[in-house]
């Protein structure tokens, strides 16, 4: 605790080392629990608020540890940011001889095997395609690392990049022609060996999966786990803990089979043809849904005669491909692959159309041009309590919003850490004097026709006193078309809407504005970081209630009902409680930060359930009059 104190202290290391660096109190308290948690083994769960610097609270205790530590992240770009910018900048102020590796999921790296089949089959659908491969093969000479991320000019979401990236469905692991220049396992080797290995919450949960079907690990064991942005990890557990058929994963099947039978078994010419029928039949089996995107539980297609006749051709082409891959057994490991993916897929399949057991939730989703057939568990809790447990060392959970009025219950509930220890530490700002919360007076309900145009006329006298620089918040899409459509006429600030532009550009051009209103949704509500005063305005329509008609809430709620508990209560509110935390998150980021919040949604006041939204609130000045909030962008000017 000693060490801890000299380096986060008022006049520690760290004052004078990093420019910029303010010691707080709340700060050294966290580091100093999660290095008693190091030191003694159990779970911790802290909330740890905005502007805290919760990464330097575990990274100090976790470098200075000795120990094999593993830190989870929400999302790859938090895993980038903590590997490239605060690691290097903590192990360098401590002078640590600490090793430290980046590991992501095998979708993050260029499979140099698929790379030559994608060159040397030729068929790409597009120009746009054939210049994103002529891309990706200049940077396959070059890159050290294989992380696609290197390659900036192509989206994440590139279609290049499942061609010439590996699945576990189609890895063929040892057995692969260029496993000796593979990315993945050379990523792997490195953090075998590392002190130190920074992951996100998928490879956590895939690793979990790994282990429970017997197949090895893809994680080194390690003596302690620290999780950051801990909130996000019980939704991702879930759909780890299930299973999923997707049209992607059998039109890829179906490509890869005929790829590999060019190069292994060029005299069966049935394989070709199976496989053009199966890629035929998903199609079919994707228009028979509809043309709409849907989300919705199994039984709403169940009776189908279309969907389910669809699903039938589909699964009898599936079989027939198997059958034939099954004639090219000993060919070529390519082939092999490729029988062995046949075979699970259509085991899949079969436990996803014609089991229901009591505790799955079976349901399915459409996307523009594919779908995804799930089976989610009910409850995840002693699934992933009893995959923890298998692991050795410490745990320490940790977010900017775990609690919900300072109790953790409802995060403990949902992983099955009933026995953790649990602390909460509030923000360093000065919120009262920094913040202004504004509750319109006179909304319409959420739920009237005239709702959102009442919010744009709130939007529209706010931002005139705030002169843009604004977040607006959305709990769905609709909304936000509907808005964006009644304030282009009425504001003259620039406007930008989400989908318009990538994620990362819309903020840029945000930042750099500096008097720009930005409309977005879930995205939006986490995980962005704008500081200054381009940022002076966080507008949100709703409570973000999860939608009602999601098939695995709706699962989730009739459950809990059957067993005569309180879903709004218990599962509901504390949901939308921590959402709303995030939301409400974006507006102050630094202690020079100063702006007003608005939420629009009268329920904070007017329902018995408001309590607990505003308990879970930092302690922010409120008002419900407009006058106030022009004063005080009037004090700012």
């Amino acid at each position: 605790m000693d060490d801890i104190a000299a380096i986060l202290g008022p006049d520690g290391l760290l004052s004078r080392t990093i420019d910029g660096f303010t010691c707080r109190p709340q700060q050294q308290s966290m580091a100093e629990s999660v290095a008693a948690t190091l030191d003694q083994g159990g779970v911790l769960i802290c909330e740890a608020g905005t502007g805290i610097g919760k990464t330097f609270a575990y990274l100090v205790p976790a470098l200075l540890s000795g120990q094999k530590v593993i830190i989870s992240t929400g999302t790859r770009n938090l895993q980038d940011q903590l590997f490239h910018r605060d690691l290097p900048l903590m192990r360098d102020a401590l002078a640590l001889p600490v090793s430290v590796a980046l590991l992501k999921g095998r979708a993050n790296y260029l499979c140099p095997h698929r790379l030559e089949i994608t060159l040397l089959e030729g068929r790409l659908g597009s120009r746009q395609m054939v210049d994103q491969l002529m891309q990706v093969q200049r940077w396959a000479g070059k890159t050290r690392s294989g992380d696609i991320a290197e390659l900036d000019s192509l989206a994440e979401d590139a279609p290049i990049w499942p061609m010439v990236t590996s699945t576990t469905d189609n890895c063929l692991g040892a057995e692969c022609p260029a496993f000796s220049i593979c990315h993945l396992q050379e990523a792997r080797k490195r953090a075998q060996e590392a002190d130190l290995v920074v992951i996100n919450h998928h490879l956590l949960c895939a690793d979990f999966a790994l282990k429970e079907s017997g197949f090895g690990d893809l994680l080194p064991d390690a003596d302690a786990f620290i999780i950051d942005e801990a909130h996000q990890l019980p939704e991702v557990a879930g759909n780890f803990f299930g299973s999923t058929v997707s049209a992607r994963q059998l039109l890829e099947l179906a490509r890869d089979s005929e790829a590999e039978q060019i190069k292994e078994a060029g005299d069966l010419r049935e394989i070709p043809s199976r496989c053009q029928q199966l890629s035929k039949r998903v199609r079919d089996l994707r228009l028979a849904f509809g043309i709409g995107l849907r989300r919705a539980a199994w039984a709403e297609v169940a009776a189908d005669r279309q969907v389910g006749r669809a699903l039938e051709e589909m699964r009898q082409a599936l079989g027939e491909l198997l059958a034939v891959l099954e004639l090219a057994q000993g060919r070529g490991k390519g082939l092999e692959s490729c029988f062995a993916r046949s075979q699970q897929l259509s085991l899949s399949l079969e436990r996803l159309v014609d089991e229901e057991p009591d505790e799955e939730i079976r349901w399915f989703e459409t996307l523009s041009q594919g779908f995804r057939l799930n089976q989610t568990p009910l409850e995840i809790s002693q699934l992933f309590k009893s995959r923890m447990e298998r692991y050795r060392g410490s745990w320490i959970f940790t977010s900017a919003t775990l609690a919900v009025g300072e109790r953790f219950d409802h995060f403990q509930r949902q992983l099955g850490l009933d026995e953790a220890r649990t602390e909460c530490w509030g923000s360093p700002f000065d919120y009262p004097n920094q913040a202004l919360w504004y509750l319109p007076q006179e909304m319409p309900e959420p739920n009237s026709p005239a709702y959102n145009p009442a919010v744009v006329e709130v939007a529209v006298a706010v931002l005139r006193a705030s002169r843009g620089r604004a977040f607006l918040l959305f709990t769905s899409h609709r909304a936000l078309r509907e808005a964006a459509a009644l304030l282009e006429k009425r504001i003259d600030y620039p406007l930008l809407v989400q989908g318009s532009a990538p994620k990362a550009e819309l903020l840029e051009r945000f930042r750099a504005l500096g008097n720009a209103v930005l409309l977005g949704t879930a995205s939006f509500w986490e995980g962005v970081d704008v500081r200054g005063e381009a940022l002076s305005c966080v507008i949100i329509d709703k409570l973000p209630f999860a939608s009602p008609g999601d098939p695995v809430l709706q699962a989730r709620i009739n459950a809990l009902r059957k067993r005569g508990g309180n879903p709004f209560m218990t599962y509901q509110v504390p949901q939308a409680a921590i959402a709303l935390k995030q939301g409400a998150g974006r507006l102050i980021r630094d202690i020079h930060d100063r702006g007003v919040l608005v939420i629009c949604d009268r329920r904070l006041l007017k329902r018995g359930y408001g309590q607990m939204f505003l308990d879970s609130m930092p302690p922010m000045a409120r008002t419900r009059e407009l006058a106030e909030v022009e004063r005080f962008f009037a004090h700012l000017a």
